[in-house]
């Protein structure tokens, strides 16, 4: 079982504010779930557990709009906060007085209500950013991947920002989600996940990546460094990705 919650509010980085909504994932069966990031709001979060156990509180990275409802959220539910450590200082900035329970490390697991959620450590949007996957986690037993700020529909997070690095979470995409099955649904931190596609058939990931690769006979090429895209400004970034990503 996987739902979505939707929570809006403000994405402040570098100085810089933009009004983004985020996607909320619960993750589990109707007794337990695994809540993927806590933003802004925890009342419709916790509406949406309605009662059930929340085994973990799992961050996808840092940034104040992933994390600023997760101290609230566990105040109701009562769940070990878990971010990768690299974002640390990122955290700090939101709750300078303690610490998140847990560290998430790739290769580890968290599991509730029957789905196992493996732990990739994809950075580049930010030095601790993490995807979680589910091996047959989607309908008719695809599976599903968590990707946070790392992958959006249009392309990768944007790195335009403080202690983010584009050639970083290339290498993420294409080493930890580039080996995922191509029929893995991808649900993202915030905008258009590929979920409600699936009546189409189904949408390989590498449809995914159409701003990140070119498809050839030999399969995906990078782009060269002579001719990515690299955006300089937050208006650049803009341009590309949904607003404050």
């Amino acid at each position: 079982m996987i739902e979505l919650v939707n929570t809006s509010g403000i994405f402040a980085l570098d100085g810089g504010e933009w009004e983004v909504t985020n996607n909320v994932w619960l993750v589990g069966n109707d007794r337990e779930v695994v809540a993927i990031d806590a933003a802004h709001d925890a009342a419709p979060i916790v509406a949406a557990v309605d009662g059930r156990r929340v085994r973990a509180i799992a961050l996808t990275h840092g940034h104040n709009d992933h994390i600023n409802a997760a101290v609230a959220l566990q105040a109701a539910v009562d769940a070990p906060i878990l971010l990768h450590p690299d974002d640390r200082m990122l955290w700090r900035v939101v709750y300078p007085d303690r610490d998140p329970d847990g560290a998430l490390a790739d290769g580890g697991s968290l599991k509730a209500g029957g789905a196992e959620l493996g732990v990739l450590h994809t950075p580049g949007h930010s030095p601790g950013g993490c995807c979680f996957h589910i091996l047959g986690g989607a309908g008719g037993g695809g599976d599903v991947v968590f990707t946070g700020d790392t992958l959006f529909c249009g392309g990768p997070g944007a790195t335009g920002r403080g202690f983010s690095d584009y050639d970083t979470i290339v290498a993420s995409i294409r080493k930890r989600l580039f080996a995922l099955p191509a029929s893995t649904v991808v649900d993202t931190g915030h905008g258009q996940s590929n979920r409600g596609r699936r009546s189409r058939g189904p949408r390989p990931i590498l449809i995914r990546y159409s701003s990140l690769v070119r498809l050839t006979p030999w399969g995906p090429v990078l782009p060269t460094p002579a001719t990515r895209p690299r955006p300089s400004s937050p208006e650049a970034i803009e341009s590309r990705f949904p607003p404050g990503m």
